[in-house]
């Protein structure tokens, strides 16, 4: 399995579509200053501890509140596990819940980064394809027939790449299926939160009592990624397996300063109205690399306006592969990841995908107008070569 590195900060004038995350614009410092100055001011010495193992007792209480608020169902304490973000959430899943060889079924596409958090457990990586509503939940029916996966791993709202929503129907599916054939779904839920139209379908972590569920959940898209806090939710008897752990009763919570951090976002009510202004500022900006696509990419590229999430899914009109295009956008000011960077099986060669989280309304749309000179270009001179 080839390694690949994300996008990190871009050089200087250029607009990289292909980072993931937020712009610094949407993580105020003066928020967290004030989170701050809350924290040291009730702070204790214990505070300074190890921590408990499963996370400190009033963080993992002020998590439940704010799952409940948001999922509309209240996790019991047990049925939750601090993490330090979904990167090692899902690399703790492996290490507690499969071995080397074991299948494990993806998205197809998927998100890219997983693919090396999943090969290096040794583990046989199986893709299952997508449609509009999300993981085709017939064709893993079909595979059970003949292959018993360990792990299923899935983005079920908002998917990355795509952005497709994955049906209410198909979660409950999904559960049922986890149960009958001793597989863990790790349901990485990190876009949940962030809708921008319509109704999103329950949070798989609703559904951990039906079957064999892991919701993966993190503040780092909600909040700040350099927080490194996540949870888990799922049925209480997989939480203590993962509590078995050698390097969990060795080392206590994993993040206990971040997590106390945290708990003041929850109780002072400031990480709802931070998902409220998330929620405001990625519309507009959704809605304003819509327009830019409409205007610069039409005739050469269909795509599908997400409801929610990051990221923007796109496929050219032409068989042009996409990755080797990538150099020649950079050297335009322009960046993006290539669509078979997504795919198990190296599928997806001329498609891309765009994140609109990382740049405000006048950026994204110079961005796009620059991405649409390079690719009628390359589409230009491919057709000119035929």
């Amino acid at each position: 399995m080839v390694v690949r590195t994300f996008d990190s900060n871009p050089a200087p004038g250029c607009i990289n579509f292909g980072i993931g995350q937020p712009s610094g614009d949407l993580t105020p410092p003066e928020l967290f200053r004030e989170l701050s100055e809350r924290f040291y001011a009730a702070t204790t010495a214990a505070d300074f501890n190890y921590g408990d193992t499963r996370g400190d007792p009033q963080f993992i209480a002020s998590l439940a509140d704010f799952v409940e608020r948001s999922y509309g169902q209240r996790p019991d304490p047990s049925e939750l596990f601090l993490t330090a973000g979904n990167s090692q959430a899902l690399e703790f899943v492996c290490e507690r819940f499969t071995k080397p060889g074991d299948t494990v079924f993806v998205d197809e596409p998927c998100y890219f980064l997983a693919f090396q958090i999943l090969a290096d457990r040794g583990l046989d990586i199986v893709s299952i394809p997508l449609d509009a509503n999300g993981m085709r939940i017939d064709v893993v029916e079909d595979l059970l027939k003949t292959r018993k996966p360990a792990l299923l791993y899935t983005i079920p709202s908002f998917n990355n790449p795509t952005g497709v929503t994955l049906s209410r129907e198909r979660r409950e599916r999904l559960a049922d299926l986890s149960r009958e054939h001793g597989f863990v779904v790790a349901a990485d839920e990190v876009y949940q939160l962030l809708s921008y139209e319509g109704e999103v379908p329950p949070a798989m972590a609703t559904l951990t009592g039906r079957g064999n569920v892991i919701s993966m959940g993190s503040f780092s898209k909600i909040l700040a990624p350099a927080l490194r806090v996540g949870w888990i939710q799922a049925d209480a008897k997989l939480v203590s397996r993962m509590l078995e752990s050698g390097w969990v009763n060795s080392g206590g919570a994993v993040n206990q300063l971040g997590s106390l951090l945290v708990r003041q976002a929850i109780d002072t009510g400031a990480l709802e109205r931070h998902i409220a202004f998330l929620r405001d500022a990625y519309r507009s900006r959704l809605d304003t690399m819509q327009a830019a696509l409409e205007e610069h990419f039409s005739g050469i590229a269909t795509w599908t306006k997400p409801r929610g999430g990051y990221f923007v899914w796109i496929t050219l009109n032409a068989d042009i592969e996409t990755a080797p295009l990538k150099p020649r956008a950079l050297e335009a000011g322009v960046g993006f990841q290539p669509g078979s960077a997504f795919s198990g099986p190296g599928g997806f060669r001329n498609s891309l995908r765009l994140s609109f989280a990382h740049y405000d309304e006048s950026r994204i749309r110079e961005g796009v107008a620059r991405l649409g000179r390079v690719l009628r270009e390359a589409m230009a001179t491919a057709g000119a070569a035929q």
